[in-house]
């Protein structure tokens, strides 16, 4: 596969901008960052940083699952969090969500994020086509 084409499910927030989903060049699927919005937008019933967490990391899944992919595809991940003391309970939900995928990461603590959220999470994943 070689072509350029978007990636879209409704397992996910739909885009609220001018962006998809995702983007799949060839083998390689670029998520765009998931806020902890569910899929039918509806309010999370618990507004903490772990509820958040836990879904923004669900969105990103289930993006990653519409592209035929799975954590052990995903090549890097960066989240942004509100908060340098919400990093550990971060890597305690991280590791939980993804226990056995170890793709590259980085954390970025950052003073806000769009509509007062606490994270949100990109990713970049290698989905090789099958011979």
């Amino acid at each position: 596969m070689n072509s350029i084409e978007p990636v879209f499910t409704e397992a996910a927030p739909a885009p609220a901008g001018h962006y998809v989903q995702a983007m799949r060049a060839g083998e390689t699927l670029y998520i765009s960052g998931q806020l902890p919005i569910r899929a039918d937008r509806q309010p999370l019933s618990d507004p903490g940083f772990d509820a958040q967490a836990r879904q923004a990391i669900t969105n990103m899944l289930a993006i990653l699952n519409a592209a035929g992919g799975t954590p052990a595809n995903l090549v890097r991940v960066t989240a942004y969090i509100v908060g340098v003391a919400n990093w550990p309970e971060f890597n305690r939900i991280y590791a939980e969500m993804l226990p056995d995928a170890r793709p590259a990461r980085t954390v970025v603590p950052v003073p806000e994020l769009h509509y007062g959220f606490l994270v949100e999470i990109d990713a970049v994943a290698h989905l090789p086509t099958a011979p």
